[in-house]
């Protein structure tokens, strides 16, 4: 589905990925571990078209990307529920999800929120609330909803359990675990790196900008390189 070879990007001087190559296979959860400042969520802005490529080339469904803009890339089937959630607090819950549904018509968006609500029935519950009166676990789930509202092939997440208690963690991986049932391709960025491997198909390792590890997510989780780096033991 979704193909990077050779990737590079900067941030002025600073090279901050360094020949990233990577494959997403379709209804397939990849996870992308790594610790602060490897270059996790500069893949993913540069995924979604919100951060320009210095080099190399991003392909998706066969055809190149690299160049698209961002709402080219949502057209395309593409869509990012970003690190810190970014929902719009004054607004409603709904008006929310809706925001994420611009691009498609009133049946669809219906549909949409249909869909939403049977995931994250919470949201419905409080639909019509401001979402900065959600809980930190809530708005995650907003984020995440508001995203699938464009209907994507692909969904990126980037760090979704990051500030959430165990249980909430636990909650949002159980739905991104039902989002592959539903057909729904996933590459999942995570600095909880057993967390995230646990419910992986294949996961990639990235230390400095460049991809360290790479393996079935079972496979990751027993090499003792990354239980030492990134498991604790």
């Amino acid at each position: 589905m979704l193909d990077v070879a050779d990737l590079h990007a900067a941030y002025g001087r600073i090279l901050a990925l360094k020949g990233i190559t990577l494959r997403v296979e379709t209804g397939e959860i990849t996870a992308l571990v790594g610790g602060n400042g490897a270059g996790k969520t500069t893949l993913l802005r540069c995924l979604s078209g919100v951060h320009p490529v210095k080099s190399g080339r991003v392909t998706f469904h066969g055809d190149e990307i690299t160049a698209f803009p961002a709402h080219a890339r949502v057209a395309a089937g593409i869509a990012q529920s970003p690190e810190g959630r970014q929902v719009f607090g004054p607004l409603s819950v709904e008006d929310n999800l809706r925001l994420g549904a611009f691009r498609r018509g009133r049946a669809d968006t219906e549909a949409g929120l249909d869909r939403v609500y049977g995931m994250f029935d919470i949201l419905k519950t409080k639909r019509h609330l401001q979402a900065a009166g959600l809980s930190g676990g809530q708005q995650q789930m907003l984020a995440i909803g508001r995203a699938l509202m464009s209907g994507p092939r692909l969904l990126l997440l980037d760090e979704p359990s990051m500030g959430l208690a165990p249980l909430l963690v636990d909650q949002i991986l159980a739905a991104v675990v039902a989002l592959k049932a539903q057909g729904v391709t996933v590459l999942l960025v995570e600095q909880n790196a057993s967390a995230a491997l646990s419910i992986a198909d294949r996961g990639y390792v990235i230390e400095t900008g460049r991809i360290a590890h790479s393996g079935t997510g079972l496979a990751l989780l027993h090499d003792p390189a990354v239980r030492e780096a990134y498991l604790g033991v």
